[in-house]
């Protein structure tokens, strides 16, 4: 795999003014993005997120999932601490595509789960690929990181590219109606840490 850099440059939010960079997978073709606020390459584990692309529910306020809330409070977080960093990975739907995510979609209006939906279609559960971060984490100069997730594959993935998790901060916001059997499938079947506290230091 091959991910370069190709600029940086200023990202106004309402959060915060953050440094957006842009890398391109040569590879598979797709570019992704970090934002970074501070002095993330100082050696300190680093407040971070891994956020994979969720048009409709990052762009399109979608209440089947959380993924818009947690976007938003990461940087909300990020920027209350001053310091951090957030990859934004275009791997939409689990890494099956918007249109495959639609169709996925589709089956579940018809009573399919998440992961069921993704089955019947001929895909895996999840098929998102973390190597990506790997290369930007390392251009950025960062190491360790206290990574907000629920999802303890993110972490196993970046402790096995060799990026120490310092701590895992739970991401648990936007539960609402319309996406309770969307988290608890999460929960059941995907093994995403859930209604638990605050897990504290990891090594």
């Amino acid at each position: 795999m091959s991910v370069v850099f190709v600029a940086a440059a200023q990202l106004p939010t309402p959060f915060a003014i953050f440094t957006m960079h842009g890398f391109r997978d040569e590879t598979s073709g797709k570019e992704h993005v970090a934002l970074t606020l501070g002095d993330v390459a100082d050696g300190q584990p680093v407040l971070g997120r891994l956020h994979s692309e969720c048009l409709t529910g990052d762009a399109l306020f979608s209440l089947r999932c959380d993924c818009g809330a947690q976007l938003e409070a990461a940087l909300r977080a990020i920027a209350a601490e001053g310091r951090g960093v957030l990859l934004y990975l275009r791997q939409e739907g689990r890494g099956i595509g918007l249109l495959n995510k639609i169709r996925a979609y589709e089956l579940q209006d018809g009573g399919a789960d998440t992961v069921e939906a993704n089955e019947r279609l001929g895909f895996a559960a999840d098929q998102r690929d973390y190597a990506i971060c790997q290369p930007m984490l390392d251009h950025l100069g960062i190491s360790a990181i206290r990574l907000m997730t629920n999802n303890p594959r993110k972490v196993n993935a970046l402790q096995g590219f060799g990026v120490r998790v310092a701590e895992r901060v739970p991401l648990q916001v936007g539960e609402n109606l319309h996406n309770k059997l969307y988290l608890a499938t999460k929960a059941g079947k995907l093994g995403h840490m859930l209604g638990l506290q605050h897990q504290g230091e990891i090594e």
